[in-house]
């Protein structure tokens, strides 16, 4: 069957269409993507503005053509941290259920790391023995850990790149003493949760996925996409360490300009970096290899487990 797996995330709005059966890879057939950056659409009381509804209605409008164009049985159409964190929420909901007839599911951050999990222990398999995933959105972070398909444990903090970028890192480039105090907030959040995480043991491997640290990998000398899907892509904590004050002193313009770095996202990833060295810093990891598959495939994954097996 063909799927659509429509994610209403803090950056983008992205249409993932994929043919897929229960017991098989589902593979990628078309991808729908437009940069909306709901968490930065917010008024001063946190809720979505008039605006940026109506762009979100538009956008969501556009991928649901898209996806008849690409003749979708069912789209499985999900939220997340801009969404749920909105004080409109319930509005915004009612409003693409109306205009667009699309009914969001709205995700918790334990939910996000539960399917993000999900996706990654599927794509290494159970050869990986103990997982640790790490995942970076734009407004939160995802740390999920376990030896079954169902993490043992799994938390979500409110340190996304896009979150922080806008909340913490106003300059371009941003000064020293609001990158030192970002650096300090990110690391206390995540300290809390690592004792939750270290009474079940080290993991035998750890993971990331989101395109945060695809683009760290990428700038730290991992192949580019073109290059295979199936190649091993890793990155490690000593060169992160090293491109954090390198990008910290670059300007938004020079972050866009390295290999794998989108315009786009080139304004959070001074955050992301803080972010991802503060979790591998602190969660005792040296290397971690980058997972191609995430939430949005966890999504599509947990949709082909619920259907009936073929008579």
């Amino acid at each position: 069957m063909r799927l659509g797996v429509l994610d209403v995330g803090s950056n983008t709005v992205h249409l993932l269409v994929v043919d897929a059966h229960p017991g098989a890879r589902p593979q990628p057939a078309h991808s729908h993507k437009a940069e909306l950056r709901l968490a930065e659409l917010l008024d001063g009381a946190g809720a979505i503005s008039e605006a940026g509804v109506d762009r979100l209605v538009r956008t969501i409008h556009r991928a649901v053509r898209a996806a008849e164009d690409q003749g979708c049985e069912q789209v499985l159409a999900f939220a997340t941290s801009a969404v749920r964190e909105a004080t409109n929420a319930d509005l915004v909901l009612s409003r693409v259920r109306a205009q667009t007839e699309v009914h969001l599911q709205v995700l918790t951050g334990e939910e996000e790391a539960r399917l993000t999990f999900l996706a990654a222990r599927r794509w290494f398999g159970w050869s990986a023995g103990k997982l640790l995933v790490i995942d970076i959105g734009g407004g939160s972070l995802e740390i999920a850990y376990g030896i079954d398909e169902e993490p043992d444990a799994a938390v979500s903090l409110p340190l996304g790149a896009g979150r922080l970028t806008a909340s913490s890192l106003p300059g371009d480039p941003p000064s020293a003493d609001d990158v030192r105090a970002l650096r300090r907030h990110v690391r206390t959040e995540i300290a809390r949760t690592v004792g939750e995480f270290s009474r079940f043991g080290r993991p035998d491997h750890i993971v990331a996925t989101s395109k945060t640290f695809k683009q760290l990998a990428r700038i730290a000398g991992a192949p580019r996409d073109a290059e295979g899907l199936y190649l091993q892509r890793e990155l490690s904590r000593k060169s992160l360490q090293e491109w954090v004050p390198k990008l910290a002193a670059m300007t938004v313009e020079e972050r866009a300009a390295l290999p794998g770095v989108s315009a786009g996202r080139a304004r959070q990833l001074l955050a992301g970096a803080l972010v991802a060295e503060g979790a591998m810093d602190l969660f005792g990891a040296h290397e971690l290899e980058i997972c191609p598959w995430a939430l949005r495939e966890g999504v599509i994954l947990r949709r082909l487990d619920h259907l009936p097996a073929a008579g």
